[in-house]
């Protein structure tokens, strides 16, 4: 948790912002989200016939509040006031963001292929980008070819070379989901400046949490608890720590240096650093045509991730 900044954040408009931090930073902290929530991916594996969707989105966020409290409290505290008059947008960036985005992550993976939920997530960056550029921003013709790239090293990677698709219900959760993920994204650059990251961050956690505590409830009712083992703790309490957390804070502080846009290319990581981690600890095959993908996705990162001149 040592990456949670003590100090108050976003004290200046996004452009000021970003003429103060290198542009590195902004990659670096977009690929650490990106590279967090991919492992999320494979600890998650291990909850679906064990923990209910909605369970295991709700103690994720219990766990990720609990664990920003200590270094977000006193400041969402000063902030009560400014988070008050801004409480439209908190709602709408916890509903996205927190409230459906992992839910419906949760309930796609009951019913559909990781393949699939990869491939159709990949839509995520594209949205961002068109949000982008419906806000009047360049994207300019670099970053759009390594967007394009990289979305077919994706698309290659995650139907094995087939590009064929084979939609089941789960594909359609993933779809909102990817949808709810990319205007989150989008709408971060729209956060008022004055706002700390901390405060935003642990503002929109609760809010999510209490938004999702309904549907937690009929969860609990119909489907009963499930069983605190090392098996079903340890992945939340990753998810909750790590992947919610550090992770979020991450890529909110990314997007507010580079912009949504470009974070977005940089997302388009994940699927290669799922494959490796598949290949390193469930000890998956790898061959030619994952090589090949992994280094058309590397090769648009950097190209659409560049600073244009």
């Amino acid at each position: 948790m040592a990456v949670l900044d003590r100090t108050p954040a976003h004290t200046a408009p996004a452009a000021a912002q970003a003429a103060r931090h290198p542009i590195g930073v902004g990659l670096a902290l977009a690929a650490l989200a990106t590279v967090v929530w991919s492992g999320s991916f494979v600890t998650s594996r291990a909850l679906h016939d064990t923990v209910p969707p909605v369970q295991h989105a709700f103690w994720r966020w219990i766990i990720a509040i609990v664990a920003v409290a200590p270094f977000a409290a006193r400041q969402t505290w000063r902030q009560r006031q400014l988070l008050r008059e801004h409480a439209k947008f908190l709602l709408l960036a916890s509903l996205l963001g927190v409230t459906v985005y992992n839910t419906l992550v949760n309930q796609a993976g009951m019913t559909t292929t990781a393949g699939n939920m990869g491939m159709i997530m990949a839509a995520s960056p594209v949205l961002m980008a068109v949000y982008e550029r419906l806000g009047g921003t360049r994207l300019g013709a670099r970053r759009v070819t390594g967007m394009l790239v990289a979305c077919a090293g994706v698309l290659l990677l995650v139907s094995k070379g087939s590009l064929a698709t084979d939609f089941a219900i789960g594909d359609l959760w993933v779809i909102a989901a990817a949808l709810s993920f990319g205007s989150y994204s989008a709408l971060l650059r729209r956060r008022p400046a004055e706002i700390g990251g901390l405060p935003f961050l642990f503002s929109t956690f609760v809010l999510g949490a209490l938004m999702l505590l309904p549907v937690f409830i009929a969860s609990y009712a119909l489907q009963g608890g499930f069983a605190p083992t090392v098996g079903t703790v340890s992945p939340l309490l990753y998810v909750g720590v790590v992947s919610s957390a550090v992770a979020f804070f991450a890529w909110n502080k990314a997007i507010s240096i580079i912009g949504a846009a470009r974070a977005g290319v940089v997302y388009y990581l994940q699927p290669v650093c799922v494959a490796l981690l598949s290949f390193a600890v469930l000890g998956e095959a790898m061959g030619w045509l994952q090589v090949l993908c992994m280094g058309l996705i590397l090769g648009g990162v950097v190209l659409g991730a560049a600073r244009t001149k």
